[in-house]
């Protein structure tokens, strides 16, 4: 889909101020147990994802 006129120019310090806020979160998530565990189970599904 090359449709160029459905393209959206997002200023990057627009996406700067967006992955400051959301990165401390995102951090403290896979740093937690939960989310060490469901990155574990991600990669396993990858892996057999990738092997089927």
């Amino acid at each position: 889909m090359s449709n160029k006129s459905n393209v959206i120019q997002i200023p990057q310090h627009e996406i700067d101020a967006l992955a400051r806020c959301l990165l401390p979160d995102l951090m403290a998530f896979y740093e937690s147990e939960d989310g060490q565990r469901e990155f574990e189970q991600w990669k396993k599904d990858l892996e057999n994802k990738e092997n089927e």
